[in-house]
């Protein structure tokens, strides 16, 4: 088997003499396979739902583990890296893994565990149609994610990115009704047009400056620049072609794609919103400040502030639209819009502090937004309620839902001991360091309306008086109750929780939100060496 895999390391251009080496090789190129053995796997078990979700278990189980055990060893200095081939002079299908991208691919790989439980519970107690298709589409975002966190440069990063759009459009259209496909238009339409548009380009001029577009600590651009290959102007200019033609980071205005999207199942809002695809629009804008700018760059240069401004624009006026909206999937939507305006700030200050308390918020807020999508879903399974306002008196027959909602939405506004609170310390930090106090205070205007937008939602639950039969009757906003509704008739006594396989999923997320209060020592450590220059 070694002797096969040094074969196979050699054709594929990895350059691999020792076996320790090919390992490392071989636990990249696997953690890509898994995913996609994993669909094959969904396809030809289709007909068996236990067996078809068994098989993408244990595959979600064993890419987890793999991500784990290389993520000892990136984090102690090791730097694995694989190549698949060249497709162009100077286009590279490559993958290396370094601190960020390895937090990033436990984020996916982790919750994609705690997601496709949820998403049984979720799937079979509606009876949706398409499973197989759904939890296929999923492996294949995961394939997507992972790609993504290794990329080794721009190419390869833009070709999992485009991976990610194909692959998530079924699941937004997944109902096949009219609104799911207007919905599917708007999330395809804004997406590609924006990586089209700027993304692509960007990559193209990016090459023509540096003659790379390889992942390099401490930028690339720094030569041209000294060289005046680029001028101040330029060098914004391309900044701005990066951070909008990366939309699915959905910097306002190229937000719209996001709400449009919550027509999918709740398990695919879960995903879009935790699991892959915004957290492969931050990690991008992430990845291309720190490895094609560089922070001493963006710094010296000024070109960054008006970036900066732009994310703080974004989390303010979210946090505000979103307290307008009583769905509450709505609700969540713009408050992720908010949410990840945040890590685009902390990635626009390019201070050592502000990036780690982006990259920190990467996994902060994947963990907090899963588990209030989670519960979401969970309300509407068990109660079969989207409006918050008809959502009175129902912590008492969903006890455990709503108080994971609230331990999620404690990390989401950033308050001990949710894990948000230390991501976001950093961030502010950032913003005084680089004497934006502006930026200090939306930080914590933003922060006083996330209180203001989530918090009431499970008081609600626990401390409202319960809606009358007669209200009921004709549902909150004078339409018929839904005839799935298993109380049409307003809350009964005793607890009325969605599926185990809902609500245990919820239940470790939240106290997940809160553990990271306590690794967050851990992950600054891991994230350090991404903000440090070569020679230092």
């Amino acid at each position: 088997m070694d002797h096969l895999l040094r074969r196979f390391g050699r054709r594929r251009g990895c350059g691999i003499v020792g076996s320790h080496a090919m390992t490392d090789s071989m636990q990249i190129w696997l953690s890509l396979l898994l995913p996609l053995i994993a669909y094959v796997l969904l396809t030809l078990t289709g007909k068996s739902p236990n067996v078809r979700e068994g098989c993408t278990l244990t595959v979600a189980t064993i890419l987890f583990l793999l991500t784990c055990r290389m993520a000892s060893g990136v984090f102690a200095g090791e730097r694995p890296e694989w190549m698949w081939g060249e497709w162009l002079p100077g286009f590279q299908i490559a993958f290396k893994v370094e601190p960020l991208g390895m937090l990033f691919a436990l984020v996916a790989s982790g919750l994609w565990i705690l997601t496709t439980i949820y998403a049984v519970g979720y799937m079979r107690g509606h009876n949706e149609d398409h499973q197989t298709r759904f939890f296929g589409c999923f492996a294949f975002a995961i394939f997507a994610a992972i790609a993504a966190a290794y990329a080794k440069n721009l190419f390869t990063l833009f070709v999992a990115y485009e991976v990610m759009t194909i692959s998530t459009y079924p699941l937004v259209t997944h109902h096949g009704n009219e609104e799911a496909r207007n919905g599917g238009r708007v999330y395809l339409g804004i997406l590609l047009s924006t990586s089209i548009a700027f993304f692509m380009l960007a990559i193209a001029w990016t090459y023509s400056l540096a003659g790379t577009l390889e992942f390099t600590l401490g930028g690339i651009l720094a030569e041209p620049v000294a060289d005046e290959k680029i001028s101040t102007v330029g060098l914004g200019l391309l900044l701005a072609l990066f951070a909008f033609g990366i939309g699915k980071a959905a910097l306002m205005p190229f937000h719209r794609w996001l709400p449009a999207a919550m027509v999918a199942p709740t398990p695919v809002s879960a995903l879009l919103h935790a699991v892959a695809v915004v957290k492969v629009g931050v990690f991008s804008v992430l990845k291309v400040v720190v490895y094609i700018f560089g922070l001493d760059l963006l710094t010296d240069s000024g070109v960054n502030l008006w970036l900066a401004y732009v994310a703080g624009f974004s989390l303010v006026v979210a946090s505000l639209v979103a307290m307008t909206k009583d769905n509450l999937k709505a609700r969540l939507a713009y408050s992720t819009i908010g949410q990840l305006a945040y890590i685009t700030l902390g990635a626009a200050l390019a201070t050592p502090n502000s990036i780690i308390g982006g990259g920190m918020h990467i996994a902060m807020h994947a963990v907090g937004k899963i588990t209030l999508f989670f519960c979401a879903g969970a309300i509407y399974v068990g109660a079969h309620k989207k409006n918050i306002s008809d959502m009175r008196g129902l912590g008492r027959q969903m006890p455990f839902t709503f108080g994971a909602f609230l331990l999620a939405s404690v990390s989401i506004i950033g308050l001990p001991p949710g894990g948000g609170a230390w991501s976001k310390w950093f961030l502010a930090v950032g913003t005084v360091e680089t004497h934006q106090y502006l930026l200090t205070a939306a930080l914590m205007v933003s922060s006083l309306l996330n209180i203001a937008y989530l918090v009431p939602i499970p008081m609600l639950a626990f401390m409202g008086k319960p809606k009358t039969d007669e209200s009921h009757g004709a549902g909150a906003h004078g339409h018929e109750a839904d005839e799935h509704d298993p109380h049409p008739h307003g809350p009964t006594d005793g607890i009325h929780e969605a599926p185990m396989m809902c609500v245990v999923p919820l239940c470790i997320t939240a106290i997940g939100s809160v553990a990271l209060f306590f690794a967050a020592d851990w992950i600054y450590e891991a994230l350090l060496p991404i903000t440090q220059t070569p020679n230092s």
